[in-house]
């Protein structure tokens, strides 16, 4: 398929850049491949069955924007330049991937400086890319890139307005447990406390898995023919524990609901052709397009996509692209709010 069979037009006044308070007060349009009806998150309950089990990423957002200055002494006396550093993930030797802006005012071995406490030096550059070691490891990094850093919005909403105080609450779903993710499964972020009591009251289960979300998630496809798109790979986890909660709910003949295509991309990689789950650790680049048979899940609660992007590509592979165009259309023209502080949507395949 070309890139352009996933291109529709989307005012960009429905762009959010706010998430909706309470979180369970955000819009839900919920799918099937016969009906769409509008409803809210906290009506979620209302569309599951008790055996249902909702598979939800754990990953911690971490405040992975940096701004810092670099200081060169020459013969001509100090000069400073601003660095601004996105960190992408852990590498080799405790160092960390970066990106850094301007990073053609930054030699290797200089040193960017981001708060008295935390500094790094560039290693290398590779591919456009920045090899940073610094001063801090451990907890003592952990707690000055808390004080230090900033929540790494999403391009779409960073060029509007500046990350503050409310996105370290607003980008982290309220189970996030495991630090490494530089963008939050978003999905997640629509659920709170009582949704999820809720939820266990009726007998919906709930499953933890681990992918650590990139920044490549939300790189652009440059590629017409999608088939030549390589996706970024994501460190990711299923224990023994979670497979087998998906096993057994399979078995009983519960349906598999990932809660965003985080989660989603990682069951479908760690499930074998016959749909059964195993321990998985690992990287994952798994690509989904319409042709693609799911392993594992059944459904998928996902907010709303950008166009031309491999999650609108993933979608379309789950519900067909004719129904995706169809879904898309009543949601732009029903006003919900798009991308990652935006509205909900359940995808049904069956009736």
């Amino acid at each position: 398929m070309k890139l352009s069979d996933f291109d529709f037009d989307l005012p960009e006044e429905l762009i959010a850049t706010r998430p909706a308070r309470p979180r369970s007060a955000a819009r839900l349009l919920v799918a099937t491949p016969s009906s769409i009806t509008d409803a809210h998150v906290r009506d979620l309950p209302g569309f599951l069955r008790p055996g249902d089990r909702l598979v939800l990423n754990d990953t911690q957002v971490i405040p992975a924007r940096l701004s810092g200055t670099r200081r060169r002494e020459s013969e001509a006396g100090v000069s400073e330049a601003r660095i601004e550093v996105t960190l992408l993930q852990p590498a080799p030797e405790g160092h960390w991937r970066a990106l850094v802006k301007p990073l053609k005012k930054l030699r290797e071995g200089e040193e960017v400086r981001f708060s008295p406490r935390l500094s790094a030096r560039l290693v290398r550059k590779e591919d456009g890319e920045a090899v940073l070691a610094f001063n801090l490891s451990g907890e003592d990094f952990d707690a000055e890139l808390a004080r230090a850093g900033a929540m790494p919005l999403p391009p779409y909403i960073a060029a509007r307005r500046p990350a503050d105080e409310r996105d370290r609450e607003d980008y982290q779903t309220v189970w996030a447990r495991r630090p490494g993710a530089v963008a939050a499964p978003t999905a997640s972020l629509h659920f709170d406390e009582p949704l999820l009591e809720e939820l266990r009251a009726m007998g919906v289960g709930m499953t933890h898995v681990t992918l650590h979300v990139g920044a490549g998630t939300f790189l652009p496809v440059k590629v017409e023919d999608i088939s030549r798109h390589r996706m970024h790979a994501e460190w990711g986890q299923v224990s023994a524990a979670a497979a087998e909660e998906i096993n057994a709910t399979r078995a009983r003949g519960g349906r598999i609901i990932p809660v965003g295509t985080t989660a989603l991309r990682l069951i479908e990689s760690a499930a074998d052709e016959a749909g059964r789950m195993r321990p998985w650790e690992g990287e994952t680049d798994i690509f989904i397009t319409p042709g693609y048979r799911f392993r594992v899940s059944d459904a998928l609660m996902t907010n709303f996509h950008l166009p031309k992007s491999t999650l609108m590509m993933l979608v379309s592979a789950l519900m067909g692209p004719a129904r995706i165009r169809e879904i898309y259309a009543h949601a732009i023209a029903a006003r919900y709010r798009f991308f990652s502080y935006g509205d909900a949507s359940l995808l049904l395949p069956e009736d």
